[in-house]
């Protein structure tokens, strides 16, 4: 879940990479990255709900809508999803596959059938598909349409200790001992300042960091790679997941800094050189997010390597197409087609609802798991910077 965005693939309830900096649950931040991620919870793009119809009356078929907790879905034709037809639906289909190890209740059915398909052509996909599914728009509960949201997050891969050493002195800690469940316990400075809780965190460090922002996008992310230093000198690579958090309200750390005009735009980029250049202020930045996130280690095969993190609904995330979601607007297993346009990030396509984070709120809100990768490569850029307006559809079994 994002932990503190986007997504809970990490889980954590609270945090998911840059997108939701403010993915996931408690589940994977919350399973707020962002995953869950940085650039969601440094602004709130305008959400003004307007009554115009969703839908043209070409669009319409004669179906009643499906309305839920967050959101309401109006049916429509397959001509009313942009792009439909175009995607390579392969790409989705290990996604589904995964997905239906754990499959939502009105999915299981149809597991069955759509495994076979797995080698078979996008034309044959695509024709199953709509002959076992419905596509319906996803709007507010009140049927209005709102501007939606899709932000990104990602698993980072960090170099670790473990052992503290001059270079790595950030801990990160397994759930201590008896910690209240539902309950505030310490809060992040309390925990760095105080004998009694550190006490409480004695034995409980898994690993070490030498940057103490990257412990807090680990963090936000809900899970990550951490990479140890053997003796002998080879690198030994380990999965770190969401296990709990010390049930205080997360708070970005990049609004506190934008709220001070300290910096202009709140990505982890600007986040640390603003750091590096105030080394004095830095605790003061962290100790402005009183959250803590608790990790446990995970055994990561080889084959476990060649995805991402288990989400909300307890399968491994896939690069591209697995997102977090609101489960109040759309349930875990659900195919979803999303269409976004911008200079970030230009795609009509399927994915599947997989996680979910503490910033992902809303009827049409996502939070794409982008991938695994170091500080500056390809999957941290993509999560850092996607923030742009979102429609989705989802699929829905007939």
């Amino acid at each position: 879940m994002k932990i503190n965005n986007t997504s809970a693939a990490s889980a954590s309830s609270s945090n998911k990479v840059m997108g939701g900096f403010g993915r996931g649950v408690v589940w994977r931040w919350m399973a707020a990255l962002i995953v869950g991620s940085l650039a969601a919870c440094s602004s709130v793009p305008p959400t003004g709900s307007t009554p115009a119809p969703v839908a043209s009356s070409a669009d319409e078929v004669p179906l009643p809508p499906i309305q839920r907790q967050g959101s309401r879905w109006l049916p429509v034709r397959w001509a009313a999803l942009p792009g439909w037809g175009l995607d390579s639906l392969h790409e989705v289909w290990g996604a589904w596959a995964r997905g239906c190890e754990r499959p939502a209740p009105m999915h299981a059915a149809l597991c069955a059938e759509m495994r076979p398909l797995t080698m078979a052509g996008t034309a044959e996909q695509q024709a199953w598909i709509e002959s076992r599914f419905q596509p319906y728009r996803v709007v507010e509960p009140d049927g209005t349409t709102a501007q939606g949201l899709i932000t990104g997050y990602y698993e980072p891969i960090m170099a670790a200790s473990r052992q503290p050493t001059f270079i790595h002195r950030t801990p990160l800690y397994a759930p201590p001992p008896g910690l209240p469940a539902g309950q505030p316990w310490y809060s992040r400075q309390e925990i760095d300042t105080l004998p009694a809780a550190q006490a409480a965190l004695r034995g409980r460090v898994i690993a070490w960091l030498a940057d103490p922002i990257d412990a807090l996008i680990l963090q936000i992310q809900g899970s990550g790679r951490l990479q140890f230093r053997e003796p002998d000198g080879s690198i030994r690579t380990v999965r770190v997941a969401f296990a709990a958090h010390n049930g205080h309200p997360y708070q970005s750390v990049g609004k506190w800094l934008l709220d001070q005009r300290a910096i202009r735009e709140a990505s982890w980029d600007g986040i640390k050189a603003w750091a590096a250049n105030n080394p004095g202020r830095l605790n003061e930045m962290l100790w402005s997010n009183p959250r803590t996130v608790f990790f446990k280690e995970v055994q990561l095969t080889e084959l476990d390597a060649r995805f991402g993190p288990r989400g909300a609904q307890g399968v491994p995330l896939t690069p591209g197409r697995s997102i977090a979601v609101d489960p109040l607007s759309i349930p875990y297993g659900t195919p979803v087609w999303i269409a976004s346009r911008g200079v970030v990030y230009n795609q009509q396509r399927l994915v599947m609802a997989q996680d979910t984070g503490g910033a992902i709120v809303g009827a049409v809100r996502a939070d794409l798991f982008t991938g695994w990768g170091g500080w500056g490569d390809a999957p941290y850029q993509l999560a850092s910077r996607l923030k742009q307006p979102l429609q989705m559809w989802v699929l829905w079994p007939r």
